[in-house]
């Protein structure tokens, strides 16, 4: 079996007023389903400051990235042609303060924002939607997002 390849992501959240949590999620360029914002590592770039430049990328999505990995998950990237290339994604929460009008692959995808709940049963890879459950029940008190979003509430 390949060794998997190393990629990042950003998990950007907002905290509503109702004290709910929200994901920003984007469609993928290839199939069209529910993601979160993700790449390949950067030479000579911290891998968080890497997903906060995923998320500007291709969600217009700026703010507060944390530098403590939230959690990983595995998925299958199908190269063009057609084979399967294994690849561990680590993941870095993201409180986000703004979004930008007009950003990089605005052309190449929609974004939107959905309740945890409703983000858990959108993407297709079942250590994410488990990441996303794991927020849905308690935000305030999971490893490394909790504080962020503690922070971002007060």
């Amino acid at each position: 079996m390949k060794k998997p390849r190393e990629q990042i992501a950003a998990l950007p959240l907002r905290w509503k007023d109702d004290e709910t949590v929200e994901v920003l999620m984007i469609t993928s360029r290839d199939t069209g389903r529910w993601i979160v914002p993700k790449g390949w590592t950067m030479k000579d770039v911290k891998p968080w400051a890497a997903a906060a430049i995923e998320a500007l990328e291709e969600a217009g999505a700026e703010g507060h990235i944390a530098r403590e990995v939230f959690g990983t998950y595995g998925y299958d990237k199908i190269l063009d042609d057609g084979t399967a290339l294994p690849c561990r994604v680590r993941v870095y929460p993201m409180i986000v303060d703004n979004l930008k009008t007009d950003w990089k692959e605005k052309g190449e995808r929609t974004r939107k924002w959905f309740p945890l709940s409703e983000a858990v049963k959108l993407v297709d890879e079942p250590e994410l939607a488990d990441m996303l459950a794991r927020l849905t029940v308690k935000p305030k008190k999971v490893p490394v997002a909790g504080p962020m979003l503690r922070r971002a509430a007060s």
